[in-house]
């Protein structure tokens, strides 16, 4: 272990190797739609994956309203954007993809979304799990956030703590499809601002390989050669924080 100084003066706690626990193996990213994980911590999953991890996605919504094109059904984007996150996750490596099912752009944080959450985390048992900040980041730039990343945010860290820890908390995933309660050892919220208090050191193959799943959503990226140049500059320059090649940057939260 060792303690890295950052220019602003903080100090950033880092692990092994892994960015995480040595015996950490299993790691679980909730979002609300297809790419929003290669865009803000794919980087990372690369490296897990790499590594010998087991990560699993968990979507949240069918991405059926993400599209300018005005001859495209729901139904025919959603089953384009479904096939573009499998392409992706083959080239990351994952262990599975979720699919939830939620129509896109009519999320909500409700109870139902939350047991649906749990039922992932207590199949799945992460030791890690990624999502999206459930909070507006105001901090400036082009970016105000989508409502669907708020609720899968808040959804996702309600089934973390206490849903997914509590038998008591929606028994009949106990009682009816036997799944133990399980408690995530660590949460990382995807931070893109000035809230970032953990940064992940990646190596440029864990750059390459999240750029190259990124390129996999064809539907979305319309300039695949500018994506990936700005996705390899905010990792280097996040990487610069903490004197490595390439980072990403999250809010890190340990549970006892």
């Amino acid at each position: 272990m060792s303690y890295i100084p950052l220019t602003t003066g903080a100090t950033l706690f880092m692990t092994t190797g892994d960015g995480s626990n040595e015996d950490f193996k299993r790691a679980m990213v909730v979002t609300a739609h297809p790419d929003d994980a290669e865009y803000g911590c794919s980087g990372s999953v690369a490296k897990w994956c790499r590594l010998g991890w087991d990560v699993v996605y968990v979507l949240c919504t069918d991405g059926s309203k993400g599209s300018e094109d005005r001859e495209i059904t729901t139904e025919r984007l959603a089953e384009i954007r479904a096939e573009e996150q499998i392409s992706a996750g083959k080239i990351l490596g994952l262990k599975s993809v979720e699919f939830l099912g939620y129509p896109d752009g009519n999320l909500e944080p409700t109870l139902g979304l939350r047991r649906d959450i749990t039922r992932q985390i207590r199949k799945w048992n992460p030791d890690v799990l990624i999502t999206t900040n459930p909070t507006r980041d105001l901090m400036g730039g082009g970016y105000i956030g989508h409502p669907d990343h708020f609720a899968a945010g808040e959804a996702t860290l309600s089934a973390v703590f206490p849903s997914a820890r509590d038998h008591l908390t929606f028994p009949k995933l106990y009682t009816n499809e036997g799944l133990e309660p399980h408690k995530v050892r660590e949460v990382w919220v995807m931070s893109f601002g000035g809230n970032a208090d953990f940064w992940n050191p990646l190596t440029e193959q864990d750059v390459d390989t999240s750029i190259a799943a990124l390129k996999q959503h064809v539907s979305q990226v319309s300039n695949p050669e500018e994506s990936a140049k700005w996705m390899k500059q905010r990792r280097m320059d996040l990487g610069k924080k903490i004197g490595a090649d390439y980072a990403e940057s999250f809010k890190k939260f340990t549970l006892g």
